[in-house]
């Protein structure tokens, strides 16, 4: 059962919220990945457990959220969206659920270093858009077997995993960016949701600060992506400040990990 919490800390949620979702309107990617660390530090939600599933929560919800205007466009290509996640959400049930039985200390340090990883990701080139090609088959059997690895550390992290989900649907998948990136969201939301109810069931979700998080996180979504428009020519330095901001969070949770030992 989680305690009541005061105004200040609800406040901070929301904030925190905002600037997540702000990044990833802004940057494009990565940005969730921020969400444990910023309800563990600036929240003060000291448990890592409880920030993981937290987390997963708001992930999953923002993702969902952002989802609407890439089905609108077309592009969402919804089976293998459905097949992706089927087997993802699997992976993300075992992942979370080793999650849990993971040390809270060790934990947020295997997280750290996960965070070193994305930072130097984010500063590789994104690959262009390909030009129209034939038609190929889906290749469902690759798409549900990159789907379960890439849940499986979703939910073992309590992260969105769009890092990984995007890639991997362009790998699997067969599909150009533009509907990689669409179809990721349903998937992260998948994964994510699945997170949040296996640690939900352990009494490891709360849940008005993840309802304070997702609602910063809608009106930052919006002025990330009003934002972007305006510094598309500055993408580039946008992720190199963005890398150097996840390197710096990663090196203090390094820091403190070693520090409550």
């Amino acid at each position: 059962m989680i305690a009541s919490h005061p105004v200040t800390q609800g406040i901070a949620a929301a904030l925190c919220g905002a600037f997540v979702s702000f990044s990833l309107g802004l940057v494009g990617g990565g940005g969730s990945i921020l969400a444990v660390p910023l309800i563990l530090y600036v929240v003060g939600l000291g448990n890592p457990h409880i920030a993981i599933g937290t987390a997963a929560l708001a992930v999953a919800a923002s993702a969902y959220i952002n989802m609407i205007p890439h089905a609108r466009a077309g592009h969402v290509r919804w089976g293998p969206a459905f097949a992706f996640a089927a087997s993802g959400v699997l992976g993300a049930a075992l992942g979370s659920t080793i999650g849990k039985l993971v040390d809270g200390q060790k934990l947020i340090t295997y997280f750290a270093f996960l965070m070193c990883f994305m930072a130097f990701l984010m500063l590789r080139p994104r690959p262009k858009a390909a030009a129209q090609v034939a038609a190929y088959p889906t290749p469902y059997p690759r798409l549900c077997s990159t789907g379960l690895g890439a849940g499986s550390l979703s939910g073992f992290f309590g992260i969105g995993g769009g890092f990984l989900v995007v890639p991997g649907l362009m790998f699997a998948g067969r599909m150009q960016i533009v509907d990689a990136i669409g179809t990721s969201l349903f998937a992260v939301g998948s994964f994510g949701l699945t997170t949040a109810v296996n640690y939900s069931i352990s009494g490891q979700v709360d849940w008005p600060i993840a309802a304070e998080f997702i609602g910063g996180g809608i009106v930052g979504g919006w002025l990330g992506a009003c934002a972007a428009c305006r510094l598309a020519r500055k993408r580039g330095a946008l992720n190199l400040v963005f890398s150097a901001m996840i390197l710096s969070v990663a090196a203090y949770m390094l820091y403190h990990s070693w520090q409550a030992r």
